[in-house]
């Protein structure tokens, strides 16, 4: 880059918006430098299919679901963490950044930092840059999310002291192990929340013979969800469709029914991390025993599951402060030292990048 336009590069730097993203598969959250998460709500979108405008973001396109006509299309743009449907992405995208700028006023397009899953491919990765471009970005960073989700957890990572973290979102679970700045060993797993809840519709369709929706699984999967038995039986009343005659019927499903739905899909991240930790070099495995693995993401939040975790691996588990919003945390305080963590982002075929511009 030439002196001329560095200049040019420092002053829209100065008066534009950086604005970080963790574009997850249940929810994004959206940073904006100096005033902090302004953003938190559904990744879903509600599209016109007969004038293709957008109709509803996020928390109104949730209320939506299961209740629209036939020319209103409700629809999630990202699958297992990976964008599914590029133009409402954009459109989303677009949404939310031009929503952002309407807040702080400002006529230059900002930075943006996305957070994408570890081990996702290039062309999933272009997908992402050019979809916030699309939208609006001047330039785009990408980071993994595992990292930031550490960095917004206040680990060590530039120390040369292992430590180990497990982003548990809505389409993906990211495991990371991570030392001088970089990942020793990653993971990512394609069964997080939005799989549990499909187990949970499953479950009740065979047990029950009745058909749920897609929220009231979450419902259900939010309030009972629970990996050991506790002392108090919890219950619901959920409400469906009886696959044999067609008609309304409600049931009563208890924790004990949620816990039988998701047992497969626990055992299967149990193992995983087993076979993360099996592919650590041993010094960092040393300090990952002494100073425990950290859960963040939603999935953290079910009860029983870091206790579950800490029995079987045999080693401290923790729960991070506020592990919904663990990454996007982390993208803020990227953005607030773009010059100190300029190594981690990455660059245009995947590997981290070792300069801004």
């Amino acid at each position: 880059m030439t002196w001329l336009g560095k200049k040019i590069h420092d002053v829209l730097d100065s008066v534009s918006t950086d604005i970080g993203i963790d574009l997850g598969t249940a929810n994004t959250l959206v940073y904006v430098k100096g005033k902090g998460i302004v953003v938190n709500e559904p990744t879903i979108v509600a599209l016109n299919k007969k004038t293709g405008q957008l109709v509803a973001v996020g928390d109104a396109a949730k209320t939506m679901m299961g209740r629209t006509p036939a020319h209103i299309d409700v629809v999630r743009p990202l699958v297992e963490g990976v964008i599914s449907d590029f133009e409402v992405t954009e459109e989303m995208l677009s949404y939310l950044i031009n929503k952002v700028r309407g807040e702080v006023k400002t006529i230059v397009a900002p930075r943006v930092l996305v957070g994408v899953p570890c081990g996702i491919t290039n062309v999933e990765m272009r997908a992402a840059r050019d979809a916030a471009r699309n939208a609006g970005a001047r330039d785009v960073f990408l980071v993994y999310e595992p990292l930031a989700a550490a960095i917004g957890a206040k680990l060590p990572i530039e120390k040369a002291t292992g430590s180990m973290i497990i982003d548990i979102g809505g389409g993906t679970a990211n495991m990371a192990v991570i030392s001088l700045g970089g990942m020793v060993t990653a993971k990512n797993l394609r069964l997080a929340g939005d799989h549990l809840t499909a187990a949970i519709v499953s479950y009740i369709r065979d047990q029950f013979k009745v058909l749920v929706g897609e929220k009231t699984a979450e419902e259900a999967k939010i309030k009972l969800a629970m990996i050991v038995s506790g002392d108090d039986m919890r219950e619901m009343v959920v409400r469906g469709r009886d696959v044999v005659t067609g008609l309304p019927r409600e049931v009563v499903v208890t924790d004990t029914d949620i816990r039988n739905a998701i047992s497969s899909a626990v055992d299967t991240l149990v193992e995983t991390v087993r076979g993360v930790l099996e592919q650590t070099p041993p010094e960092v495995l040393a300090d990952i025993m002494q100073r425990g693995i950290h859960l963040s993401g939603g999935g953290a939040l079910i009860p029983g599951l870091a206790e579950l975790l800490e029995e079987i691996i045999q080693v401290p588990v923790i729960v991070v402060p506020d592990p919904l919003r663990a990454v996007v945390r982390g993208t803020g305080i990227i953005l607030e030292n773009l010059d100190r963590y300029e190594d981690i982002l990455i660059d245009n075929e995947g590997e981290l990048t070792t300069q801004l511009t």
